[in-house]
C-alpha cells in the first residue's frame, strides 16, 4: 500500500454525501463551525465563497471542487455583500432526495458532504491541508467529472443502496481532490504530504512505509531516493519538517496505535513487529511520542470509545448535514 493510501486508512476517514442546494437570484447563505472535512462540487453556476481568517473571497465555476478541512465558519452566495441566511434555517424540498432549494433555484447548483476521521489520528492530514484545498483547474475538472456526475445522479434519483454509493464517490472524491492538490506546482508546505509530491522522497517514503519493522538507515533510505546521504537527510528534513528516523519513529507509533485500539495483540507481539527487540524499549518510545504507556493508551482510548457510542451519519438529503 502506498503512503497516501496508508495514511488515509489509518485515520479511518469516511465520506459521506448529504443534500444538494439550489439557489436563484441574489443569494448568500451563511455556515457556521463544522467537524472533520466539508467538500463541496459546483454542478451548475458560479458563486463566491468567504472563509473567516482567508483575506480575499474565492470565485467558484461550475465544476470546481473545495475541500474544507479546518472547520472555520464560511459564507457562499452570488454577492457577499447581502446579509447571509442561516443554512440552518433552510430544510430540504421534498421528492428529489433532499434538495435544498433557496429562491426557486436554477442559476446554481452545488454538491455536499463531509468526511469524518478517527480522534488521535486525524492532525495526519489536517495539520497538512490548507484552509480550502480549490480544484480549478480545466484538466483536472475533467478529471473528477465522472465522479461528480454519479453523485449529482445519486441525489436527484435515489434508488436502492444509494447511500453506499454516495459515501463511495465521496471517499473517491477526496483521493482524487488530494492526488490534484499534490500536482499542483504552486502548492508547497512542510509535511509528508508536499514529501510525496517529490518524486526521490516519495520513493524513500514510499520503501519506509512498506517496510516500518526494517532496520533503517539514512543511509538505506537515502539508497531508495537515489541520493546521497548528506543530501537526502537535508532534502527530507527540509521537506518533512523531521529527520528521517525521526519520522520512522513517529510513523511506527502511529502504526503502534491503531493496533492497541483494533487488535488484542500483546505489547510482546506489537514490539517486534514494528522493529523493537524489546517490549521495554518499544514502551519507551511509545511513551515519548505519544505521552502514555501503550497499556494506558489503550485503556483509555476503548474506554472512551465504548461510551462514546457510533457516529451515525445522517441519511442522503438530512438537513442535519446543512449546520
Amino acid at each position: 500500500m502506498d503512503p497516501l493510501s496508508e495514511i488515509l486508512s489509518l485515520v479511518k476517514i469516511r465520506g459521506y454525501l448529504y443534500n444538494a442546494f439550489a439557489a436563484g437570484g441574489e443569494w448568500s447563505i451563511g455556515f457556521g463551525p463544522h467537524e472533520g472535512i466539508k467538500f463541496y462540487a459546483a454542478a451548475v453556476g458560479a458563486c463566491w465563497l468567504s472563509i473567516d481568517g482567508v483575506d480575499a473571497p474565492i470565485r467558484i465555476e461550475t465544476g470546481d471542487c473545495l475541500l474544507l478541512p479546518h472547520g472555520r465558519p464560511f459564507r457562499v452566495g452570488s454577492d457577499l455583500a447581502l446579509a447571509p441566511v442561516d443554512v440552518r434555517s433552510l430544510r430540504p424540498t421534498g421528492g428529489t432526495g433532499g434538495i435544498v432549494t433557496y429562491q426557486g433555484g436554477g442559476d446554481f447548483l452545488s454538491l455536499g458532504g463531509y468526511f469524518t476521521l478517527a480522534g488521535e489520528q486525524a492532525n495526519l492530514l489536517l495539520e497538512m491541508l490548507p484552509p480550502v484545498v480549490h480544484i480549478r483547474a480545466e484538466a483536472d475538472k475533467a478529471m473528477l467529472r465522472w465522479t461528480l456526475e454519479r453523485m449529482q445522479q445519486e441525489v436527484y434519483a435515489p434508488q436502492p443502496g444509494s447511500f453506499l454509493v454516495a459515501q463511495q464517490l465521496a471517499s473517491l472524491l477526496l483521493v482524487q481532490a488530494l492526488r490534484l492538490h499534490l500536482a499542483d506546482e504552486a502548492t508547497v508546505g512542510i509535511g509528508w504530504l508536499f514529501a510525496l509530491a517529490d518524486k526521490q522522497l516519495g520513493a524513500a517514503l514510499a520503501a519506509l512505509h512498506a517496510a516500518p519493522a526494517q532496520r533503517w538507515t539514512v543511509q538505506a533510505l537515502a539508497a531508495c531516493a537515489g541520493m546521497s546521504r548528506t543530501t537526502f537527510a537535508g532534502k527530507f528534513k527540509a521537506a518533512v519538517g523531521q529527520a528521517p528516523l525521526e519520522y520512522l519513529t513517529h510513523w511506527r507509533m502511529r502504526l503502534a496505535a491503531d493496533q492497541l485500539l483494533t487488535s488484542h495483540d500483546a505489547l510482546a507481539i506489537l514490539a517486534p513487529a514494528l522493529g523493537y527487540e524489546s517490549e521495554s524499549a518499544f514502551s519507551t518510545a511509545f511513551k515519548r511520542i505519544m505521552g502514555c504507556s501503550p497499556r494506558h493508551y489503550r485503556e483509555r482510548n476503548r474506554r472512551t470509545s465504548r461510551f462514546s457510542g457510533l457516529i451515525t451519519p445522517p441519511p442522503l438529503g438530512s438537513s442535519l448535514a446543512l449546520s
